[in-house]
C-alpha cells in the first residue's frame, strides 16, 4: 500500500479522526486542509446500510445540483431528423446517430453526458458495454432518453450540474459536491440537494439505518466524518 505524501500527512493532522463534524464546519475544514495546486473537487461518500447483492436494495438516481459542478459539461445527443436541429440549437456539443456510434466504437469518448431520443436507441444499444461501465449509457430512469420536444430541457439540466449516481458493490455512493473554490453556502446548497435526492431514492428493500455514515473529502485531501443528524437535517433547512 502506497504511503501518502507529505502534503496529505500535514493536511490529515488538521482532522480529528475521533470526531463527527457539522456539514458547515466540515466544508471549512476541507478547504483549510486543501494543499493541491489545482481547484479540487469536494466529494461526498455515503456508506449505505444496504446489501448490494439484493435486487430490492439497489440505489441509483440523478441529482441536479443548484450551484452546478464548476466545470463546463460536454453534452452529446443521439438523434436523427428534425431533432438534430433542435438539439444543436439547444446547445448540445455533439449531435448525430450512426456517425457518433462509429466514433465511440473506435474509442472516442470526449463528452460528459449522453442523451438520446427513443427512435435511435436501437443503434445506441450496441454501445452498452462501452458506455455502461462509464455511467454514460442513456437511460429513461436517469432522464437521458427523452422525446425530441424535451431535448432543450434535458440538455439544460445536464449543463446545470447533473449527477448520475449508483451504489457500488461495497455499498458506497460517491458524489461530487462542487469545486473547492465555491462559496461555503453554495457547497452546502449542493450537499443538501444530494442528500435529499439519495433519501428520495430509498429502495423498497431498505431495512434499518439507510445511511450508516457520511464522509466529506476533496480530490487529494483526507476524509472528514460528517455528523449524520445535522447532515440529514439539511434537507429540511
Amino acid at each position: 500500500m502506497a504511503k501518502h505524501g507529505k502534503g496529505y500527512q500535514e493536511a490529515a493532522k488538521l482532522v480529528d479522526r475521533t470526531r463527527e463534524y457539522d456539514p458547515k464546519e466540515a466544508i471549512k475544514l476541507a478547504k483549510q486542509a486543501a494543499y493541491a495546486n489545482f481547484d479540487e473537487t469536494m466529494e461526498l461518500h455515503l456508506h449505505m446500510g444496504l446489501d448490494p447483492s439484493h435486487a430490492d436494495q439497489q440505489v441509483r438516481g440523478v441529482a441536479n445540483l443548484p450551484q452546478g459542478l464548476g466545470k463546463r459539461v460536454k453534452v452529446l445527443v443521439f438523434t436523427q431528423g428534425e431533432a438534430v436541429r433542435v438539439a444543436a440549437e439547444a446547445g448540445a456539443d455533439h449531435v448525430g446517430s450512426d456517425d457518433l456510434v462509429t466514433r465511440i466504437e473506435e474509442g472516442w469518448l470526449d463528452f460528459d453526458v449522453a442523451i438520446a431520443t427513443p427512435d435511435v436507441m436501437g443503434k445506441v444499444s450496441k454501445l452498452g458495454k462501452i458506455l455502461g461501465r462509464r455511467g454514460l449509457m442513456p437511460n429513461p430512469k436517469s432522464g437521458t432518453i427523452v422525446p425530441p420536444q424535451d431535448l432543450p430541457r434535458a440538455i439544460s439540466d445536464a449543463r446545470k450540474g447533473r449527477v448520475d449516481f449508483r451504489m457500488d458493490k461495497t455499498a458506497v455512493i460517491h458524489l461530487p459536491v462542487g469545486k473547492l473554490s465555491f462559496d461555503d453556502d453554495k457547497l452546502v446548497e449542493n450537499l443538501a440537494a444530494l442528500i435529499e435526492t439519495v433519501m428520495r431514492a430509498k429502495p423498497s428493500g431498505a431495512r434499518g439505518q439507510y445511511i450508516k455514515s457520511a464522509t466529506l473529502t476533496t480530490s487529494m485531501g483526507p476524509g472528514i466524518k460528517l455528523d449524520l443528524q445535522p447532515t440529514l437535517a439539511l434537507t429540511t433547512a
